[in-house]
């Protein structure tokens, strides 16, 4: 786990030394062990290294392989890299490390860049060609790991974090109007390749971009899930390799077979040379990763759990589950309460430490929970995921029954935040006017464009392909890789194995939605962990003071929103922000977020970043 960083120019100008430098100094959290950078000619890789696989200097990064012609840098982990490295072994390549990172080189090496299929883990990468000039850079199939881009005629750069490029300069900082929209309709989610700002933009899931040193690219997408049960066939688009669900008719206990991928996708992500812990918040996702490394002979497990003080008659904890499991198994158990006086202060750095701005409360319970566990390990993992992937959220059972033709207008009724015509009121009118954006729905858009592509069967399908693709890369995985890296902890999420996953979209409808959702799981479950943490009341991670603004933190929000900057920046009108100043709590979002506070977090997030 780390941070890369690197500029290509596309004139005769030499590679920015100093930018490439900048940018991976300011990753110096994600990879706080040691750094580097290699430049030649028009190209400059940095890194920033987080020691987990391979501690010694041999697995040192930028690694250059000059028999082969190539250097990489490379952030994540490939999971099947020693199965790899025998394969590759047996085809004549030679090693000078034991680093996943040498593996990837070769395997690009060898494969091209189909080396991503053979890829089981997160990853982003970029592989420079020392005789062609072409750089190629990479992303893992769901987005664990994040690659920012920004690109002008002459040169493009790309970071692990948007703020490592503004940190270069030369960033083009002027709101997107269309990723705006987005952020206030699309529950904060701004899709792949936009980003709030106008001249960064981010390489989408699953996906290999290849840079020709003239500055052209070329794009080739490698994985898409089949929400169908339909068995082998052409995939939505000409030209993608696509996850197959060829098995599903013939699978008859398909709680048994989550059961089964998601033990391997457990057992996969315990690859380290450094202990591994487990982020466990008492509900069924994280209880099953507990129960399932106990089950393969983990023994005093560390465990973390956090909580917060109560707030608006809301409690901040769920410790009474997540003991119970810690009890169960016989985890080395730690509980982090945190007290109100730090709670403020966590919430300006975990808004730091955002890439993009992220609406979310479990963000300040993610980097607060993060800060405590980096102490004692290096590596956990996480339940993250299982929600999107099983339909766990409240706004998948309204799609049950739905004609798949109406299947995006009822999802937009249960997801976006606010009606479009809404937004008259929210912003001034010169964002409403620029081109077509005020006659025009850019939410609804996207969602109808997602709905209207091939190989998915019901509603309900669709919205999870949707949800799995976009909305758990851009809100619930950005959240998790940005908090714990801000501690230099590496995150794995075995909800989100790509084999797990395609046997989920494989999965009927209907046993999702069982038990009122979740349902396989829960069967899976059964029997794994004890039946109190699978029949609980679904749970969240609770920060109640953001979510029932007052005191401080309304202060807080009133200093942001009435900066004289963002008076400047003339976004919102005043009439809207006066009125939620007066009744902060009153209005919230369709997800039941608050909407002041999602104004808030983005003023926070864009004065905090200088813009």
């Amino acid at each position: 786990m780390c941070g890369i960083a690197g500029e290509i120019r596309f004139d005769e100008t030499p590679a920015g030394i100093a930018a490439v430098t900048t940018m991976t100094a300011a990753m110096h959290r994600r990879g706080p062990d040691g750094w580097g950078v290699h430049a030649g000619g028009r190209t400059a890789l940095g890194h920033r290294r987080l020691k987990i696989i391979d501690l010694s200097d041999r697995a040192a990064q930028p690694m250059v392989d000059p028999e082969l012609g190539l250097t990489v840098v490379f952030n994540g982990l490939i999971y099947n890299y020693r199965e790899l490295r025998s394969e590759l072994s047996a085809l004549g390549y030679r090693f000078f490390s034991d680093s996943d990172s040498e593996v990837l080189l070769k395997a690009y090496h060898r494969w091209g860049t189909s080396c991503v299929d053979h890829f089981l883990g997160m990853f982003a990468f970029a592989v420079l060609e020392r005789d062609s000039g072409r750089l190629v850079l990479g992303r893992d199939r769901l987005g664990i790991k994040p690659l920012y881009l920004s690109q002008t005629p002459r040169r493009l750069r790309f970071a692990s974090t948007l703020p490592a490029l503004l940190a270069a300069g030369e960033v083009d900082t002027s709101i997107d109007p269309v990723a705006l929209h987005h952020y206030l309709s699309f529950h904060s989610v701004v899709p792949a390749p936009r980003t709030i700002l106008m001249g960064v933009e981010k390489l989408p899931p699953a996906t290999v971009r290849t840079v020709h040193s003239d500055g052209r690219r070329e794009d080739r997408e490698y994985w898409r899930p089949v929400f169908s049960r339909r068995g082998p066939g052409p995939g939505p688009d000409a030209g993608h390799t696509d996850a197959r669900d060829s098995d599903a008719r013939d699978i008859t206990d398909w709680p048994g077979a989550v059961l089964d991928a998601l033990r391997l996708a457990v057992q996969r992500r315990m690859v380290a040379d450094v202990p591994v812990g487990v982020l466990l918040s008492g509900g069924i996702d994280s209880s099953l990763v507990v129960a399932l490394l106990a089950e393969g002979g983990q023994r005093r497990l560390r465990t973390f759990s956090v909580g917060f003080e109560a707030a608006g008659g809301e409690s901040g904890d769920e410790f009474v589950y997540s003991d119970q499991v810690a009890a169960h198994f016989g985890t080395d158990h730690q509980k982090i309460m945190v007290q109100s006086e730090r709670l403020l202060p966590a919430v300006d750095a975990a808004i730091d430490a955002m890439s993009e701005p992220m609406v979310s409360h479990d963000c300040v319970a993610f980097y607060l929970l993060s800060e405590e566990v980096s102490r004692s390990v290096t590596v956990v993992q996480s339940g993250q995921g299982a929600d999107e992937v099983f339909a766990g959220y409240d706004w998948y059972p309204p799609l049950a029954g739905v004609p798949r033709d109406r299947a995006a207008a009822a999802y937009s009724e249960v997801f976006v935040d606010r009606p479009h015509a809404e937004l008259a009121d929210l912003l001034e009118p010169e964002w409403l006017v620029a081109g077509d954006f005020f006659t025009r729905d850019h939410s609804r858009a996207f969602v109808d464009a997602h709905f209207g592509t091939r190989g998915a069967d019901t509603a309900l399908d669709a919205a999870l392909r949707l949800d799995t693709t976009v909305m758990l890369v851009e809100d619930p995985v950005k959240r998790v890789d940005n908090m714990t890296m801000a501690w230099g902890l590496e995150a794995r999420v075995p909800f989100l194995d790509h084999e797990l996953v395609e046997l989920a979209a494989a999965c009927p409808p209907e046993l999702k939605l069982a038990g009122g959702g979740k349902g396989v799981l829960k069967a899976a479950g059964r029997g794994v962990v004890p039946d109190t943490i699978i029949d609980r009341p679904k749970g969240y991670f609770p920060v109640p003071a953001i979510r029932y603004l007052s005191g401080s933190f309304l202060d807080r929000v009133r200093d942001a929103v009435t900066d004289p900057v963002a008076k400047d920046r003339g976004v919102f009108r005043s009439h809207w922000l006066e009125r939620m100043l007066a009744d902060p709590n009153a209005e919230r979002t369709t997800l039941g977020s608050n909407a002041l506070w999602q104004v808030a977090l983005l003023e926070m997030w864009l004065q905090g970043k200088g813009i």
